[in-house]
């Protein structure tokens, strides 16, 4: 196309219909209606009668699709932009973007297209993968403008309309109403849609007011930025709970309580999805994560790697108690689809687990993905999911956790077949899909042996499973309406999400996220105060360029940059600990350290003698030197410290004399907490362990605390010689005697 959808697509009314929206796809008038020729039949058929119900079209539309544009709709993948948008990972590997005539896709061909420890595959053009490879699904993880982000959208559309066929493009993409740094596969983009705080900072909101409408008003922002810009798919939000802080993915969730987690989910899928019975035509699709609950995480370590890929229940009933219950609203308020996380679980390290009806859960030693126990038996079978079935990235390749001995194709064909996959998430593996297809009905298995403990039929494609999952996800394209107008207003797109009343809401919650731990008359801080000011990263040029930034909003003080001139120091501090697609050495560091030397661990997760230092905070060591020179002067220091993970404050609390703690929150909100232009009413959505004591790990790689059980829960299980003279042990207890526990925060 030489011109851009947005500026040629037609739209057709229909009274009390939906409207038509085509830039060249048939169009069909009949008994005073307009239907759009999606089959291409040029007739009113069961596919294209929009007042037939989305299951009996979808239905019906597998039948007529072919095979090779069913199996392109299996995968998903991310995408890239066109010219305007280049992809960063890409230009690293050379790539330069060839623009089509529109000048909005992308048409240079991809070779050895790495997506980081996912895999890598040569890739085409937009318009051949559309048309040729029949893909369906894309992941978006550039951070466009609206109007660009539209218009993109809109292209694909277009693009799709000229095939015999038509299927709308479903684009989806990880959260992007978040602030704080983006986050390959867990937060897209941050800074165009209406930011909050992190999910940790909506969850300490909710906890600290009381008030759920705090949730109504975040998805309903949410749906109405997406809608508007033709974004109708979310990989959001994370019904994990955070049983084992060291788990690096604890920023994505709404904390460690499954009560507030499930509540919070009862309000956000139905806002954002945009009824109580599924999606709407306005709605955004939303893929709820991860089941059956990835927080139980044997000693953190995340299953991107070898290490962390089971799932431990060292706890008798905690499955049940504390993991599967987020998810019940997801089936309860018809959640799109649902995520299973890529780890299994571990039999032999774990108690005994009940499934939904009380009887005991068979642990097969299968990725969830690939487990029909937890996907076809508990989820569908008992607890009546009707979504389908979206599996995280990668599990056909480098995390097919317990699927080692079969094949690309044999993965495919058991995730489908077997245990009930409807999409995979990964790589655009066609090629392997066209295989375990025809090798339902070709002599492969006659000179091929069948891999020990499977059989045949679970490791094929077949006609039935293929027809399924493929009926699944274009229900999902008939009930949002995409169908019959897939088109998204440029124009609109940029006034939604310049809405100041959706920002206002926003900046609201980041104030009300702040949680106050800790105030010896240190706050509030008055204007004019004659203030030092730092801020602390895990790389020095970080903390360099946030220091400009946080002396730029204090306009109210007198800086000094020395503190032993100060009134008061604030000192903000970022820790940061791991990377997240790679396993550290040890176990993921939680203190706020620097150079802080600990144990190794060998392939089996057991701490080995050998050792290596690890730093979460750059001039960690200078905190106590600054606020010993601000104390000599009579000043006070306050500390205020981003939560991303629950970290132990042991090297930061005992210095400050005032403490906040935020969750990917606004500097600027941070600040009108410390100087009294907002009252504190955060509370904490995680309890901060108290020191590597709690988290020790012995030589068979036990934890002293147990791996599935929450912060708040925990002293149930702790040694009784750790606990204090009020029973507890496992959470930081300050100089004040409180503990800063799940819940915890002051007031002024």
């Amino acid at each position: 196309m030489s011109k851009k959808a947005s500026e040629c697509y037609k739209l057709y009314e229909n009274p009390n219909g939906p409207s038509i929206g085509t830039v060249s796809r048939g169009i069909i008038r009949q008994d005073g209606l307009v239907f759009k020729d999606i089959d291409g039949s040029g007739e009113v058929s069961e596919v294209n009668d929009w007042r037939l119900p989305a299951e009996q079209r979808a239905a019906a539309y597998a039948t007529v699709l072919t095979a090779a544009e069913k199996i392109g709709q299996l995968f998903t993948s991310d995408w890239r932009m066109g010219p305007k948008y280049p992809s960063a990972a890409l230009a690293k590997n050379g790539h330069t973007p060839v623009a089509d005539e529109s000048g909005l896709l992308d048409e240079a061909p991809v070779k050895g297209k790495a997506s980081n420890i996912f895999g890598a595959q040569d890739l085409p053009g937009t318009t051949e993968l559309l048309k040729k490879n029949f893909a369906r699904h894309l992941i978006l993880r550039e951070n466009p403008a609206p109007r660009d982000l539209a218009d993109y959208l809109n292209q694909l559309h277009a693009v799709a309309e000229e095939c015999d066929h038509f299927v709308p493009v479903q684009v989806m993409s990880n959260s992007r109403n978040e602030n704080g740094e983006v986050v390959f596969g867990m937060n897209d983009a941050s800074g165009v849609f209406a930011a909050y705080p992190g999910t940790l900072g909506i969850a300490a909101a909710v906890k600290g007011t009381g008030d759920m409408d705090i949730v109504d008003t975040f998805a309903d922002t949410v749906r109405r930025e997406w809608n508007a810009c033709g974004l109708k798919k979310g990989y959001m939000y994370m019904a994990d709970v955070v049983t084992d802080p060291r788990w690096q993915r604890s920023f994505g969730t709404f904390g460690e309580d499954p009560g507030l987690v499930a509540e919070i989910f009862e309000h956000l899928i139905p806002g954002i999805q945009g009824s109580s019975e599924g999606v709407t035509p306005d709605g955004v699709s939303m893929t709820v994560k991860h089941f059956p609950g990835g927080g139980a995480r044997e000693n953190g370590f995340d299953p991107h790697y070898a290490a962390g890929q089971w799932n431990v229940y060292k706890t008798p009933g905690s499955l049940q108690k504390y993991h599967i219950p987020p998810f019940v609203p997801a089936v309860k308020y018809k959640a799109a689809s649902i995520m299973p996380y890529y780890s299994k679980p571990a039999a032999e390290k774990s108690a005994p687990q009940q499934d939904m009806n009380g009887n005991p859960v068979e642990f097969a030693p299968y990725g969830f993905a690939y487990n029909k126990v937890f996907i076809d038996g508990i989820l569908r079978g008992q607890m009546g999911f009707a979504g389908y079935i979206n599996s995280d990235t990668g599990i056909v390749h480098n995390m097919s956790w317990g699927m080692e001995a079969l094949d690309e194709p044999e993965r495919i064909g058991y995730a489908v077949t077997h245990s009930g996959v409807d999409l995979i998430s990964g790589m655009f593996d066609n090629k392997y899909g066209q295989e375990a297809y025809d090798r339902g009905s070709n002599d492969y298995y006659d000179t091929h042996e069948i891999p020990d403990g499977f059989q045949k039929e679970e490791l094929v494609l077949t006609e039935q499973s293929l027809n399924r999952a493929v009926t699944r996800t274009l229900t999902e394209l008939f009930r949002q309406g995409m169908f019959e107008n897939p088109y998204a207003d440029p124009a609109k797109a940029e006034a939604v999400i310049q809405t100041q009343a959706d920002w206002d809401a926003a900046a609201r919650v980041h104030r009300q996220s702040v949680v106050l731990l800790k105030n010896n008359g240190a706050l509030p801080l008055a204007d004019g105060t004659k203030v030092y000011a730092e801020a602390f990263y895990k790389l020095p040029e970080a903390g360099a360029k946030a220091t400009e930034s946080l002396k730029e909003l204090l306009g109210n003080v007198i800086l000094t940059d020395k503190p032993e001139d100060a009134d008061a120091a604030i000192l903000m501090v970022n820790p940061s600990s791991g990377e997240y697609f790679n396993a550290t050495p040890g176990y993921l560091e939680l203190d706020i350290c620097e150079e802080k030397n600990v144990h190794d661990v060998d392939d089996g997760g057991r701490p080995m003698e050998s050792t290596h230092t690890e730093t979460t905070l750059s001039g960690a060591k200078r905190i106590a030197e600054i606020a010993s020179a601000v104390h000599k002067n009579g000043g006070k220091v306050i500390a205020g410290i981003n939560f991303p993970l629950a970290w132990m404050v042991g090297n930061i609390e005992p210095y400050a004399d005032a403490l906040t703690a935020g969750f990917d929150t606004a500097p600027d909100a941070v600040l009108d907490v410390m100087f009294g232009r907002f009252s504190p009413t955060g509370k904490l959505p995680l309890t901060l362990p108290r020191g590597d004591e709690v988290l020790a790990v012995n030589s068979e790689g036990i934890c002293v605390s147990p791996n599935d059980v929450p912060g708040f829960d925990k002293d149930l299980y702790m040694p009784d010689k750790m606990k204090d003279e009020n029973g507890k042990a496992y959470a930081y207890r300050d100089a004040s005697g409180n503990y800063y526990e799940y819940g915890f925060g002051l007031n002024y």
